[in-house]
């Protein structure tokens, strides 16, 4: 999809964890740590996943290493968790840097809903709520790092700021006991169909990692390349006929039912992406470890088009910039360079205090993207273009937390407290350029400004109370202050054939600020090992990301505006769990409820008084959902090592009140289902271990029909933009073929489902992958 240089970073990629690894487990359940100490020394910093460590109240699913290897077709680190129940990863194309994980209550457009943790370290991009710019830094993550991945569902610790409303991912990573390397190759074969685009698209990926433990100091270093050929992620359109002299024009419905015919292809990637993150840890005492994670990552990326229009003699063309720009929005190069560095200090002295120190920055170096701005005759471009940028872009975080144990581990209370600050800044001038292809990177002439800061600081504090045998109570509290300020925003008019800039409109924005508390409560009562039943409840207030608020950009040749007035969002969330625990799993019955005043959500509309689409931010008054959630996992199930697992997830997801909804066709949006997110979601596998070295795995995932729009009138399926329902297979078989090798063959979609969410969804892709340990 083009778009002006929204792109953040991409996902380290092809790296499957391999350490020793746990059964799947819940939040309540003790984790059992393997590694090479002695039976009575305490585990090392950080080694405890931090929901155990802080004992927070929310329902959880985990998955551990083993079971990723075994069980998912890992080509970026984000796979992962695509079977983890109630969630959905928007993952468009090998090496997507668009990858956004939705939650049980909202959609693939909420980035800054949910969020992502790696070893306390936020990989979140808090800068933005897209899936653009908001994309989390998976990147920061090698999966041979992977220890244990941990989903919370809901809004329920106060250890976590209001973004945490969709939930929160927590990334456990190890560091190794011995020397350790390991090489791996990953490819993959996706063959695609649609419309006139016929073609295999294969993706090779090249791996890396050494590790190694030198006493008290410990060092992790991987790397990464990964070279990739994507499928179209766009269609070229045109709410009107076909180019005049032209043949080919596919008739097409829009979304909602009006003109999109199609003209073409468009978002062809090759992308190279070179990944290489080191991490280095240091017990300064038994109790006491610093680690510094710094990674680097770059990105070359090229978008080509294919165009399915002749003219009369036959020769392919564009069909003129009146209805041909498509391909020029859908054409550009963009290169990208993003710098992470981050510091932890952790205690684990299993006494009457421990505490955290994390402090994290993200630098984007280098981020260019250039395009032409529109076409010529037959299948040529305009010399003048437009160069977004984003480089100078940056946030940085700091978390303290700790914890106090007024009688001793084990004692009736557990107090744990903190404090956090975040800036985030935007830096996104979009410059005129004579010559697109090869000039220089910036200019005296602006098409566009986007620029402003955010600051947040919050002080938190909870109790966990065991005040009987059976029963645990949890109260917490979070108090933020939030501003934001130093917004400007420049926009320009300008001829569409030419891109001669006809008009200058130039604003600085008003500074905003507020401050919220957000109170929690859970009440937990498991009467013995085998059941546990959970009630919670929580507020939680989001406040707009600085994108939100000032980023002037264009996705799809559909323009997005700012719009620096909205207020914090505020969710009120509650849900009641049942679980059922065996010796080798558990099922569990989750209700859960939210209600969200001032919601945050993007919506397309047309400028009054004109034809030009653009999409802004606005609050929603009142929206609610609620719904029921059945998760299971059981081993041995009908016969030895056979392991069942999956998910069913409902939600009645409604808009309660929107009086400032404005329809051009007289539609309104109360009462109307919340854009993005699913009544239904499902996800149904199975996997056997005939031997110790054989795994044979096989997924469904099934989610029903999404709207985007407001008043759910894209009702068309399977057309550009469209949010399709969809029902997908993957299948995998793992072979350890020693200790030291391990080789792996499966198929994506293997039903050849072909559906789009916005984009064109990949259709049946096979996966070869092996790795050798030394």
């Amino acid at each position: 999809m083009s778009r002006l240089s929204m792109l953040g970073c991409a996902s380290l990629g092809a790296l499957v964890a391999t350490c020793p690894a746990l059964a799947q487990s819940s939040i309540s359940v003790p984790e059992i740590v393997v590694n090479a100490r002695p039976p009575d020394a305490a585990a090392p910093p950080g080694d405890v996943p931090i929901q155990q460590r802080y004992q927070m109240p929310q329902t959880a699913e985990s998955i551990t290493a083993e079971r990723i290897e075994q069980t998912v077709n890992v080509i970026d680190t984000e796979d992962a968790v695509k079977y983890l129940p109630s969630l959905s990863l928007r993952k468009r194309n090998t090496g997507d840097n668009q990858a956004v994980l939705a939650s049980r209550v909202w959609g693939l457009n909420s980035s800054a809903r949910t969020l992502i943790y790696a070893d306390d370290i936020l990989i979140s991009a808090l800068i933005a709520n897209n899936n653009t710019t908001g994309t989390p830094r998976w990147g920061l993550i090698s999966p041979e790092e992977i220890k244990r991945i941990d989903f919370l569902y809901g809004p329920f610790s106060a250890a976590y700021p209001g973004n945490s409303m969709g939930g929160v991912l927590n990334i456990t990573t190890r560091m190794p006991d011995k020397f350790e390397t390991s090489v791996k190759q990953s490819e993959s074969f996706q063959t695609f169909d649609f419309y006139k685009t016929k073609d295999t698209y294969r993706s090779d990926q090249t791996s890396a990692s050494v590790g190694n433990r030198w006493g008290d100091l410990s060092a992790f270093v991987s790397m990464n390349y990964q070279n990739s050929f994507s499928q179209p992620l766009a269609w070229v359109t045109t709410a009107g006929g076909p180019p005049a002299g032209t043949t080919g024009t596919i008739l097409q419905p829009s979304r909602t039912g009006g003109v999109a015919n199609v003209l073409g292809a468009g978002g062809l990637l090759h992308t190279e992406q070179f990944n290489i993150k080191g991490k280095a840890a240091l017990d300064i005492t038994p109790w006491l470890r610093a680690t510094y994670t710094v990674g680097l990552w770059s990105n070359d990326q090229r978008s080509r088009v294919e165009t399915y229009l002749r003219d009369a003699a036959g020769n392919p063309t564009y069909g003129g910039s009146a209805a041909g720009s498509g391909f020029a929005t859908n054409t550009y190069t963009l290169s990208q360079t993003n710098l992470a560095n981050a510091l932890s200090l952790k205690t684990d002295t299993h006494g009457h205090y421990d505490w955290d120190v994390v402090v994290t920055r993200y630098d984007y170096l280098k981020d260019i993207q250039r395009n032409p701005f529109t076409v010529t005759t037959g299948t040529g471009f305009t010399d003048v273009g437009k160069i977004a940028r984003l480089d100078g872009t940056n946030w940085t975080t700091l978390d303290a937390k700790g914890i106090w144990r007024p009688t001793g581990p084990g004692g009736a209370h557990e107090v744990s407290y903190g404090f956090h600050a975040d800036r985030y800044e935007l830096n996104n001038p979009t410059y005129q350029t004579p010559n697109w292809t090869g000039g220089a990177d910036a200019s005296d002439t602006f098409y566009s400004i986007g620029s402003g800061k955010t600051q947040t600081s919050a002080l938190w504090m909870q109790d966990a109370w065991r005040f009987a045998e059976s029963y645990k109570l949890t109260l917490g509290g979070r108090w933020e202050s939030w501003r934001a300020f130093d917004g400007y925003n420049l926009t320009t008019t300008t001829n569409a054939a030419t891109g001669a800039i006809t008009a200058t409109r130039a604003l600085a924005q008003p500074g905003l600020d507020a401050s919220r508390f957000s109170p929690k409560a859970s009440l937990s009562f498991e009467p013995n090992k085998d059941w546990l039943l959970t009630g919670s409840f929580g507020v939680a207030n989001r406040f707009p990301t600085v994108t939100e608020l000032y980023q002037i950009a264009t996705v799809a040749g559909q323009l997005i505006n700012p719009n620096p007035d909205l207020k914090p969002e505020q969710s009120l969330a509650s849900e009641l769990s049942v679980e059922r625990r065996f010796t080798d799993g558990k099922v569990r019955l989750s209700l859960f409820n939210e209600d969200t005043r001032d919601a945050l959500i993007s919506q397309a509309s047309t400028i009054p008084g004109s034809t030009t689409t653009t999409s802004f931010v606005s609050n929603v008054d009142r929206i609610r959902n609620r719904g029921v959630e059945l998760a299971w996992q059981k081993d041995n199930v009908f016969m030895p090592r056979l392991e069942l697992f999956g998910s069913l997830t409902y939600v009645d997801s409604r808009i309660l009140s929107d009086p400032t909804f404005v329809s051009t066709t007289g539609t309104t949006a109360e009462g109307k289902r919340v854009p993005n997110v699913p009544m239904w979601r499902a996800t149904f596998g199975g996997t056997y271990r005939p031997t110790e070295a054989l795994a044979l795995t096989l997924v469904g995932r099934y989610q029903s029909k999404i709207y985007s729009t407001l008043d759910n009138t894209d009702t068309v399926r399977n057309v550009f933009q469209s949010f399709d329902p969809f029902l997908v297979f993957d299948m995998r078989v793992q072979y350890k073929v020693n200790e030291r090798g391990t080789l792996a063959f499966g198929i994506d979609n293997i039903t050849n489902e072909k559906y789009h969410l916005f984009h064109p969804f990949p259709q049946r892709t096979y996966v070869v992958q092996g790795r050798v340990t030394f």
